[in-house]
């Protein structure tokens, strides 16, 4: 999850900055951004930890988890709470991914026919940890400005493989993070909202600390995910961490 927060903003900065320039001011400038903002929101690895609450018209859960990541290409997240579920962890290298399951002491790859199914049963997808698609390549971007914010919308090029008509950014101009992450099917129709919300310094650096996933054709579904630690270059954030062997580690 850290990683997929940081490649957002880092994304908006590099749309932003396309607009109204030749092709070779955008290269630059674009390669100029991401390095700034590279130096400014990211380290070469973090770690987090993090409440997941997930909410339905039948039920609510609670979990409790800890995140490493190393980069967008390598994440490691183990569920700390409920009881039951201690030690359930997820291993992201690039585009693959495994579960390990310490009641059966199982690992089980992920296949690509599961991307889009749930994960840990949030609103959240197998996909949205997965995905490294580079959007200002794959997708055609629009800008509107208010005085308070940008609206980066991205429409997908024809070769593009993917399964929305569209995304939404919408982007705070003055706090520099963004506000919402908006996908729709390819009618228009909204089908799924993100909002970053409470916006926290961690390490210096200020960042959203509450995300809700809504999927608007679910009434009462919601995923809500609040950061209650992150640190930049931590300790453990060594290649070590993103092993299958450290998958089924005890702890």
């Amino acid at each position: 999850m850290t990683h997929f927060l940081i490649r957002l903003t880092l994304v908006c900065f590099v749309s932003i900055s396309a607009f109204g320039e030749p092709d070779s001011a955008v290269d630059a400038r674009a390669i100029k951004i991401i390095d700034d903002m590279e130096r400014i929101y990211r380290g070469e690895s973090s770690r987090a930890e993090m409440t997941m609450k997930v909410q339905t018209p039948q039920y609510e859960r609670t979990m409790k988890m800890s995140s490493v990541s190393r980069g967008e290409e390598k994440s490691f997240i183990r569920l700390l709470s409920p009881k039951k579920d201690r030690g359930i962890s997820t291993l992201k290298l690039d585009e693959e991914m495994w579960n390990y399951f310490p009641k059966i002491n199982k690992v089980i790859k992920v296949p690509p026919s599961m991307m889009m199914g749930s994960w840990m049963g949030s609103d959240f997808t197998n996909d949205d940890l997965v995905k490294q698609t580079s959007l200002t390549e794959e997708y055609d971007l629009a800008l509107e400005e208010t005085e308070d914010t940008w609206r980066i919308t991205l429409t997908p090029k024809a070769q593009t493989v993917t399964v929305w008509g569209k995304i939404d950014y919408v982007v705070d101009r003055n706090l520099m993070i963004p506000l919402a992450q908006n996908y729709y099917d390819d009618r228009g129709e909204m089908i799924r909202s993100l909002a970053f919300m409470e916006p926290k310094e961690f390490s210096g650096k200020l960042l959203p600390s509450r995300l809700e996933m809504i999927p608007l054709k679910k009434e009462g579904h919601k995923t809500v995910i609040i950061y209650e630690t992150l640190e930049f270059d931590p300790a453990d954030g060594t290649e070590e961490a993103f092993t299958l062997r450290n998958l089924k580690s005890r702890f």
